[in-house]
Formats: structure tokens, sequence, C-alpha cells
């Protein structure tokens, strides 16, 4: 059996093969890159897999899974082009998606942007008022749903083309019935259209944020499906009858049939697998404490993994593309600073580097496609960081000379710097923005760097590494055994995941018992429609986990915080464990707690999990007191951040053994990244194949 797993990113598209084998000598894994192909995915997706499947020696039809990590949702939101949306809503509550929370994203700007008004996911044309309601607390029914009113809108859609609506009425989240009907009068009138109730995709309290995110599901929601169903469908014309999943923002992964329904929930599939991959990476060195570095070509992400435990944001913070969406994703920071980041002289002088990037097409000066500006990888190759003739392994021809023109005359000759000193500006300015989102994601949310070590990756990830480290304190720097690949490798040791909601609001003071019953018939509810997709992907019963997850808050307070919910039947007992779970949360993230003020359960999660089996890396040789001499390439002048130049040794990972060591300044070559080990710091290799990067003790 062999199981793929394959991210693409806005450059390449990695791809990791596990061929399991018997006993460990048959035990293969073998990584490979592609360039992208941003025009359609899925021809770089399918492109790679059957080029590893050669690589690896096996047939197409020998892959049992692929695991797949999709930016498609996430640039549908960032370009903008997704599909033009209907909307039925209660009459009276048309413009909640135009007033929203009456936020200003800069509160100060007399020319500042509202993203939800200037470019609505919903014109408000295709909003359209029905006569309905239903009212809290226990959703009781005091306007019938006009059904003649919704077939009247359908119609209006079908007339106006409109081939995705979406149903969002008021207190759905207690009683669903009028959105079910809705939803089915509309497709017996547009029987192909894409139909997303509110109720369905966050079946949880707060109007605006649940009608924004069924909004979003429904604006990236066809061009999303269309690109799942048609890669699935090429993979059955390739002779590949694996099953397909798909990563997902909260950290797993999903069929295709769910996430194609819900959209909503892949937007940051294409970043949850880099930190899955760095938990993985820290695991393979006992290491729980892990901030997690994913640089690539056009962006840098970042996680904190406190113990082990990849964090879910809260509902606060949950925005794409300034949008609130109510669907749960891992707690990360993103930003536009990658080996493509073009460095500029803005319109007041400023030296900056990115966002804007030369993505794959034309890329990097050096590439010799055509670009001019000069980017982060033209600066690596001018400081000698980056040899020539073994970039990618050798995969990739570039040429230092088109780096140097592009520095020269873009940064250097206007701001009077030698070539050599706008390079170092370029790396440092990339170094500092990036050292602040790490602050931002890990200081500002109660976690020490100093107790983490920082797990660099991505094509990119190594060079920055020890610069980073030094930046915010971290303990010390783990590269992973194949960088450029550790997104792909996160997808194969992703657990599978579904997720089910409902708002159940619960004073936790003086609890009788009616209350208690419905929270222990919700949970049961839910965890029996978790069950149920389980069986259905065929997860045998012993391999089925429930998570049972309360979101709390003070009473009056805006928004909440997880507390996980101890096992067993609702009691008096069992909640006061729900509210010292949150009142522990509230204080990790806050710093303080109110012992005297009244908790509320706002919302019951369940997440339903099948445990995936660890992908098993092949051990390295021991060195047995070698040395790394065999290793060894040869020697290049390096410029390091010290502005000095130094003869250094460029060493070839794949003959590196468990057990050596490189004392700085060295430089580490693989296909898929480079390592820099700077002066002052030793590099020891691992017999799990990681790199271990601290300061020389003196």
């Amino acid at each position: 059996m062999a199981r793929i797993g394959v991210d693409v990113g806005g450059t390449f598209t990695d791809l990791v093969l596990e061929v399991e084998g018997e006993d460990q000598g048959k035990h293969r894994v073998y990584v490979h890159k592609v360039p992208s192909t941003p025009w359609d995915q899925s021809e770089g997706v399918l492109g790679g897999i059957l080029e590893i499947c050669r690589i690896g020696g096996i047939y197409p039809s020998d892959v049992r899974l692929i695991v797949h990590g999709t930016t498609v949702a996430t640039n549908i939101t960032i370009e903008h082009n997704g599909a033009e949306v209907g909307m039925l809503t209660t009459r009276g509550f048309r413009d909640i998606l135009h007033i929203g929370r009456h936020k200003r994203p800069e509160n100060f700007s007399l020319q500042f942007d509202v993203p939800w008004q200037s470019r609505p996911l919903v014109k408000r044309r295709n909003r359209i008022a029905i006569s309905e309601r239903i009212m809290p607390p226990h959703g009781e029914v005091i306007q019938v749903l006009a059904e003649d009113e919704v077939r009247a809108a359908a119609e209006l859609f079908k007339a106006r083309g409109i081939r995705s609506v979406i149903v969002c009425f008021l207190y759905s989240f207690l009683n669903d019935a009028h959105e079910r009907r809705a939803k089915e009068i509309i497709q017996e009138v547009l029987p192909d259209a894409y139909v997303s109730c509110s109720s369905e995709v966050a079946n949880v309290i707060r109007e605006y944020e649940r009608f924004s995110t069924t909004a979003m599901n429904a604006y990236v929601g066809p061009k999303t499906s269309l690109y799942l169903k048609n890669l699935e469908h090429k993979l059955v014309d390739a002779g590949i009858k694996a099953h397909l999943r798909i990563m997902q923002s909260n950290g797993g992964v999903s069929t295709v049939e769910k996430c194609s329904k819900e959209a909503v929930t892949i937007l940051m599939s294409g970043l949850a697998g880099g930190v899955m991959g760095g938990r993985w990476a820290g695991a393979l060195s006992e290491e729980k404490n892990v901030i997690t570095v994913d640089i690539g070509g056009t962006s840098a992400d970042f996680s904190t993994i406190p113990d082990g435990k990849v964090k879910i944001m809260n509902p606060r913070d949950t925005y794409v593309g300034a949008y609130p969406i109510l669907a749960p994703m891992i707690d990360l920071a993103t930003m536009g600073a990658g080996g493509g980041s073009i460095a500029y002289i803005d319109e007041g002088g400023a030296f900056r580097v990115g966002p804007r990037s030369a993505g794959a097409d034309p890329g990097p000066a050096c590439y010799g496609k055509g670009g001019t500006e000069p980017t982060v990888t033209d600066a690596q190759v001018v400081l000698g960081r980056l040899d020539p003739d073994h970039f990618l392994g050798g995969g990739i021809e570039i040429d230092a000379g088109l780096a140097r023109e592009a520095i020269r005359t873009k940064v250097a000759e206007p701001l009077g710097l030698t070539v050599e000193e706008a390079a170092l500006g370029i790396i440092r300015i990339l170094n500092s923005n990036m050292s602040l989102a790490i602050r931002a994601n890990s200081v500002a949310k109660g976690y020490d760097p100093r107790k983490f070590a920082l797990a660099p990756f991505g094509g990119a990830g190594p060079l920055n590494g020890v610069a980073l480290a030094e930046a915010v304190s971290a303990r010390e720097v783990i590269v992973p055994p194949a960088p450029g690949i550790t997104a792909a490798i996160g997808l194969l040791v992703t657990d599978m995941q579904y997720e089910f909601t409902r708002s159940v609001p619960t004073l936790l003071k003086d609890v009788e018992q009616p209350a208690l019953d419905r929270l222990n018939r919700v949970i049961d509810e839910l965890t029996a429609l978790c069950r149920e997709r389980l069986d259905d992907d065929g997860v045998p019963a012993d391999n089925q986990h429930f998570v049972r997850i309360a979101e709390c808050r003070y009473h009056g307070q805006g928004f909440e915080l997880r507390a996980d919910i101890p096992n067993g039947r609702i009691d008096g007992e069992k909640l006061a464990a729900v509210k010292a779970n949150f009142q522990a949360q509230h204080r990790r993230d806050y710093g303080w707690a109110f012992d005297d003020v009244d908790v509320e359960i706002v919302t019951i999660r369940i997440i339903g999990i099948a445990r995936t089996r660890p992908l098993a890396w092949p051990e390295l040789e021991n060195a047995a007191g070698s040395g790394p001499e065999a290793a060894l390439m040869y020697e290049r002048p390096t410029i390091f951040d010290d502005r000095k130049t130094y003869a250094t040794p460029r060493y070839d990972r794949k003959k590196l053994k468990a057990g050596h060591e490189l004392s700085g300044p060295a430089i580490i070559v693989q296909h898929d990244s480079t390592t820099l080990v700077p002066p002052g710091y030793v590099a020891r290799v691992s017999a799990k194949g990681n790199i271990h990067i601290n300061a020389q003790r003196v």
C-alpha cells in the first residue's frame, strides 16, 4: 500500500510518497517538488503524483490514499473572483451583511475601506427578504414561511443566471425548519444550484457572522467544488483509484464531498498542513513546544504549538480577507514574505520587502524567465547563500548576474548602497517583519518563545531559521529532514475530523435539571452525527474518538473561549469542571479571570476523529565516531549577517549521518531546501534526520 501527500504552494507543489513494507527495509519514503500550475492546480497535482510514483518505482494504481492541501478557496477570496450569490433572509434583515458590527478597519483614517461594503459577498439587489419569523429562546414559529415568496425569489435568481444561493433566516440555529424548506423549494426551481443554509454551514449564534460565513461558503463553493471533483475525475482517468482526502482549516482532513459542500472549511487548507508537519518534526526529536515557521515562495506562516497541541483561533479572530468566518481554523499568522517577495523603494522613499511576490511566473530575476524586480531569493544568491549550480539540487538553473543587476538597479543605486549591502538589507527587513509576526502569535498570546524550539521549513525557511530564532529568543532551531516538503508530510500525519455545533445558551449558575437534560441531548445528537460520518467513511468503531467542547464566556461578554467537557453525562460536578477549564483558558489568553462572574455556555462543539497512522520516517545510519568529511562538497565565499565574508563549506545533507556535528559557518544543501549555519553556531544531526542548531558554548 502507498499513500501520497500533495501540498500546493504559490510557487511549487510539494509531494511525499510513503510506500509501506512488511519490514523496515521495505518501508520507503520519497519526496519531490514540481512547479505549481496557478491556472489549474490539478495539472501540477496530477503531474507531480505521476512523477513521484515513477521515482518510487510503483504503479499509480498502487496508491490507496492521497491527502491534498489546496489554496483554491483561499485564492478566490484574495482575487475576489467568486460566484455571484443570491440570498434569502428574514424580512427586515436584508442589510445585516452591509451593516456588520459597525466596525471600521482603520478608526482614524478618512480614506478607509470597508471590504464587506465595497466588495460585498452578496450584492444588495440579490438579497431578497422573505416573510417568516422564528423567535428565541426555544425557536417558536410566530410567522410561517411564505413559500410563494421563496419560489418567486428562486425564479428571479434563475432569470438573473445566479446559480449559488444561500438561505439565512434569523434564529435558525434554534429551529432550522424554515431554512430546510426554503432550500427544498430553491432546488425544485434551480436543481443544479449550489445551495447553502446557515444552519448547515455555521449552526451557531450571531446572525452577522453566521450570514457572512454562509455567504463566503457560497462565494467560494462552486469553483472549489468544481476543482475538487475535476481533480477526482482526473485521478481516476489516470488509473489512480485512491481515496482523495482534503486538508481542512482546523488541522483535520475530510472527504471531497464534505469539502465541496462546506468549502468554507478549507479556506486555510494550504496553510494547515505546514503546522501539522512542524508538529511532526518536533515529535521526531521529542520536542512538544514548537514554533513553526513555513516560508515558501510567496508567503510565510507561523504558529505556536504548546505541549504538542495545535491551537484553534478564537471566533473573534477568524477573519479571511476581512470577512468574519465562523469556521474553526488553526491559530496561525500569515504574511506576504517568501523567496519570491519583491524588494522595492516605495513612493515615500522607504525600503520595503513584500507583500508583492514574483511567484512562480516569472519568478525571481535569477530564474531568467523575464523577471526584472529583485526578490529575497535574488538577495540570497548575491550573498552567496544559494549556489547557482546547486539550486534545488541542480533542478533549476539560476543566473547570479541577473540577480545582481536587479538589486543594483532597483535598490542599491537608488539608496546609494553596494549590491551586497542592499542584499543584506533585503534579508534583514524580511526577518524583522517575520519576527514581529512570530511574537504576535506567541508572546502576545501568553507563550514565552524562550521555552520553544523554532522549526523553520518550506523552501526558504532554513535559510532564515537562526536569524529568526535570535530575534525572538527561541531556545533552539530544529530543521526537519525534508524542509521543503514538510507541509506535504503534515498531510500524512493528520487525523480525519468532522465537527458539528449547536448553540445552547446556558448559564452555569444554579443550573436546573431541564437545562442539564438539554445539554446532554445536544451532546448525544452531535456525537451521533459525527459517528454517522465516520461510519460512512468506513472508520472502525475502535478508531472513532470524540472530543467534547463547550464554547464559554462570562455572562454579557462578547466572544467565547473553548473549554473541554469531561467524559460522561453532564451534571453539576462536570459543569464545575467546564467552568474551571474556561477560567484557566481565560487566564492563559488574557492574564486574568473573574471568579465571581457568571459563566455561560454558548455553543456545544463535538469533534469526531479517526486517528491516522504516523508517517514512519527512516532513521539515519549512525556516524559511529566518523566525521562529516564524506558529505563535504566544496567551499565558497558567503556573506553573513555580521557583514563579513567567510569561506563557507557546503555539505550534502543526504550524506550526513546521525551524530555528525558541523560548526558554523556552514551551508547544508539538499534538493528541496538549503540550511544556513552562521558563525558561532553548531548543527547536530539526530537519528531521525532532524538538524538541531544551537549557539556554540564558549
